[in-house]
């Protein structure tokens, strides 16, 4: 990771070097001096990286060129945040000026602390002169370690450019998990099947024994899938175990799989028992995924509690890598996993190497692909890392350096398996590198949301940005590579709800094996707070369950933090504001003080003057969120989330906002947000607006406030480049804002809980609208042509409504009856004068909504799913047939109760 620090460190060394901020002679030497040895080491890295792995030498002037590059951009980022402060005090200025002028002849208001109030003597921020010496000493430093790389004769490289190549399909053919494994998956599938007696061992436990990486999760996953298991089964339960083996949070899994809700019990025991209540008698099916344990102690209460219920025919998977825990568990039957055989192993290899490759080119490179091939030992998982690898490299001298590698010879605990590992993360642009190994603090098993990965990417300065593309796009460019690269695993049991990805476990071992000791997770069984050594410059907490550490000290002992997320029941620090290198601020499970029943952050965190994400708790059933006075002066915020954000003056200050959701519209405060400030965010792309103080308010609207409410959306001033925007618990009867026609780049728009509303707004002409959701409009009877954007019913000329949406879903309208469409003179409806262009709709919970347009008929949509719908469900099967028969996919369903009947 060294090399993507050298690179961050070179270019703000040029950006402080060309910047307006008024260096002395001497300072800009040292400057240049650093700037100059940076970009000498940088030609020598790839080959000390790789170096470093065998001789010890190198590895030891490899950290102490780490521990100084980290000095000196900590002194930087010190330089940087006093030009920031600069700034900001330029502004205070010009916005103090522009609210006297606005406030000379209108009533007197109160007008919020501006910087005389304003703290920015925190203890770690050093005047430039003392960031001065310091850089003078730190380049003393480098000057040592510059000169001891002539000592080891690395050789010069040039930096990898990565080179974004999308496949063509959505993803790199997975065909691990299928090839070479089909004797084995159905003796499994058979075992699994056959019908227990009373001599039988109860339960039945199945042990799926094999190495990391040969593909024992995957057989799990096609044998748990296949169609007369799931048939087989009344109950089937998934659960990943991993190391170390918490009973209550495996037994609380297992019960909130059986019940598909969360559970609020915590002992044992009582886990147990309704276990045993809910799968009293029936045939259950478990699946303990990457079991490591093999203390008897750990597994005997889950022996003893399923021995007593469920039928004979029950059966327990546990896929394991030692035959120990397999003897421990009592199995019943016991399926080692062997390797691939070397023909199977270059199928899989080839099927991913080859992909997108003609037959002449695959001719050439066959040779060298069988030698790979056969260097990954047959196991699935390096035969699959390394097509990700070769699949890119398209000469015969590219893929011939790649089998003369001098990594192929390192041994490593999980045979040959850290080698082909080496070889993808090695071939890696600088940036991916220090973005791959940074998710080694994640615990395994844990579920990735890719956002989640590009805030922190972005937070850390990982992401190099590429002319105007914005930084937040560049770094998921770089998880699609990294799961083209097969580092990361999509999880498709997931995929109806979100998208989420999983990490191997043996390459999330991979990449703490490459990662640095700067960044920590903690979570339950993990040390908190880690050695001093350690802690000193650590750039990374993230909390995944509780910690009683105080935050106090916290924010004392780690002041280099870029990364905070802090869990439930932790309470956020007034000294949150001394944390000035902090970038990623994570709430959304902090415990914060109330005051008049409203959560209040700190002021102090307008302090933090480098911050671009801040995450506040997201329940919608929770208290108003009183945002800072000072907000105005995070002028490097990027994202804002929340709920119920209570939003003051000074909003249209940051300038830098992508992402502002949570924003509660109020008529309360006549001192509050000016929401005309909003049109100053002119790099917004992503708004969500609430309507609500609290459930009961929103229940029970009275004119007056519906009133000011539909007054403030109608003056709303949203950034007319906003991307995505959502409205919800909005009480006005109509909605037709002006400035929702200006809105030509909306792709996404999302409007819930506008209980009141009897006729939508009129949204058809918006030109790039790609998905739209309404929900819970529970007033709302009839949809005409006011939603398509057609002033009339009767009209002569063929219109284009919607002309790029692909998604439309109407959820909840419960008074819904009718959806009729434009008219030709004489009262007749006619589907020839309408296009509607969405490829998927989606109608649930309508029940009774009767009809339907007639322009349904001529409609080019992929998909159509009608669901808990009983009359209109009736007559689509009936009358309404010859106007949905055209489309590909159907899927009706009149009640919950009912399976999904796909009638294509």
């Amino acid at each position: 990771m060294a090399d993507a620090l050298l690179s961050a460190i070179v270019e703000r060394l040029g950006s402080l070097i060309s910047s307006e901020f008024k260096l002395t002679v001497t300072v800009k030497e040292e400057v240049q001096k650093l700037q100059t040895k940076f970009r000498t080491i940088q030609a020598v890295l790839n080959d000390a990286g790789k170096r470093q792995l065998k001789e010890e030498a190198v590895k030891f002037w490899f950290d102490k060129l780490q521990g100084v590059s980290y000095e000196i951009d900590d002194a930087l980022d010190e330089w940087n945040t006093v030009m920031i402060k600069a700034e900001i005090e330029k502004q205070e200025k010009e916005f103090e000026k522009k609210e006297k002028a606005e406030t000379s002849n209108a009533k007197k208001r109160k007008v919020w602390p501006l910087i005389s109030n304003f703290n920015f003597s925190v203890p770690n921020l050093l005047p430039h002169r003392d960031i001065a010496h310091k850089i003078q000493e730190l380049n003393e430093k480098l000057d040592e370690i510059y000169k001891e790389r002539e000592m080891y004769g690395f050789e010069l490289s040039s930096p990898i450019e990565e080179v974004v190549e999308r496949p063509k399909t959505t993803s790199y053919v997975d065909v691990s998990e299928i090839l070479g494994r089909d004797k084995v998956k159905n003796d499994l599938v058979s075992t699994l099947l056959g019908k227990g007696t009373e001599k039988d061992k109860h339960p039945h436990v199945i042990s799926l024994v094999g190495m990391g990486g040969i593909g024992k999760t995957s057989l799990a996953q096609l044998a748990y899938n296949d169609q007369e298991v799931q048939t087989h089964f009344e109950i089937k339960v998934w659960v990943c175990v991993s190391d170390p083996f918490d009973q209550c949070k495996v037994a609380k899994e297992i019960l909130e799989s059986i019940e598909c809700q969360s559970s609020n019990l915590t002992a044992l025991q009582s886990l147990l028992d309704r276990i045993c209540d809910k799968v009293g008698g029936k045939k259950f099916f478990l699946v303990f995924d990457d079991l490591w344990t093999e203390d008897f102690a750990m597994w005997k209460p889950f022996r003893d509690a399923l021995k007593n219920c469920g039928s004979q025919s029950s059966r327990i998977l546990v896929t394991i890598r030692k035959d120990q825990v397999a003897k421990m568990m009592e199995s019943a039957n016991t399926i080692k996993l062997e390797d691939l055989s070397e023909e199977d192993c270059w199928l899989v290899f080839s099927k991913i190497a080859f992909f997108d490759k003609g037959p002449q080119q695959c001719e050439q490179l066959e040779d060298f692909g069988k030698q790979i091939s056969k260097k990954c030992k047959g196991l699935p998982l390096a035969a699959k890392t390394m097509g990700s690898l070769m699949r890119f490299k398209k000469s015969r001298e590219e893929w011939r350096n790649v089998l003369s590698n001098n990594l192929w010879e390192l041994e490593d605990a999980e045979r040959g398996l850290f080698a082909p590992l080496l070889l993808s993360y090695f071939d890696l642009s600088s940036p991916l590198k220090r973005c791959f190994s940074y998710c080694a603090i994640f615990p395994k098993d844990h579920l990735f949301d890719v956002s989640e990965l590009v805030y922190t990417w972005t937070a850390h300065g990982f992401v190099e940005s590429k002319g105007n593309m914005e930084v937040e796009i560049m770094a998921r460019e770089y998880f699609e590579i990294l799961v083209i690269r097969s580092f990361f695993q999509e999880c498709r049991e997931y995929l109806h709800i979100f998208k989420r990805y999983k990490m191997h476990d043996i390459v999330h071992d991979f990449a703490q094996s490459i990662t640095e000791a700067r960044h920590l997770g903690y979570s339950t069984g993990s040390q908190f707070p880690p050695s001093t050594n350690r802690s000193k410059n650590l750039r990374t907490a993230i909390f995944f369950s509780h910690n009683d550490y105080n935050m106090s000290n916290l924010v004392q002992n780690f002041s280099h933090l870029r990364v905070l997320t802090l869990q439930l029941r932790m309470e956020l620090p007034d000294t949150i504001g001394n944390l000035i290198h902090l970038r990623y601020l994570d709430l959304h499970g902090c415990e914060m003080p109330l005051s008049h029943n409203k959560w209040v952050l700190p002021e102090t965190i307008c302090n933090l003057c480098n911050l671009q994400f801040l995450k506040l708790k997201c329940d919608p059933m929770s208290q108003p969120r009183i945002l800072p006075q000072g907000i105005g002066k995070l002028i490097n915020l990027r994202l804002l989330i929340g709920y119920n954000l209570v939003i003051p003056r000074g909003i249209g200050r940051l300038t830098s906002l992508r992402t502002l959701k949570g924003v509660l519209i109020s008529d309360e405060d006549s001192e509050g947000c000016k929401f005309e400030e909003l049109k100053n965010l002119t790099h917004l792309r992503d708004l969500s607006l609430f309507f609500k103080e609290d459930i009961l308010i929103a229940l029970a609207p009275n004119n007056r406030r519906i009133e000011s409410k539909v007054s403030i959306l109608n003056a709303l001033e949203p950034p007319q480049d906003l991307e995505k925007l959502r409205i919800c618990w909005y009480q006005g009867s109509t909605m037709s804002p002006i400035w929702l026609a200006s809105l030509t780049n909306l792709k996404e728009l999302y409007l819930a809980f506008a209980t009141e509303l009897i006729s939508l707004p009129p949204l058809g002409k918006i030109p790039c609208l790609e998905s739209l959701t309404i929900e819970d409009a529970r007033s709302l009877k009839k949809v005409g042509v006011e939603f398509l954007g057609i002033e009339s019913e009767n009209k002569k000329e063929d219109i284009k409504i919607f002309p790029n949406l692909k998604y439309l879903k109407f959820d909840g309208l419960y008074k819904w009856e009718e959806w009729i469409g434009g008219m030709r003179e004489g009262g007749k409806e006619d589907e020839d004068c309408i296009t509607i262009m969405p490829l998927k709709l989606i109608i649930r919970n309508c029940e009774n909504l009767k009809s339907l347009p007639d322009f349904l008929r001529t409609t080019p949509l992929k998909e159509l799913e009608i669901l808990f719908c009983p009359i209109i469900e009736k007559r689509c099967r009936g009358e309404y047939w010859h106007n949905i028969s055209h489309i590909p996919i159907i899927k009706l369903t009149a009640f919950p109760w009912e399976i999904n009947n796909d009638l294509t």
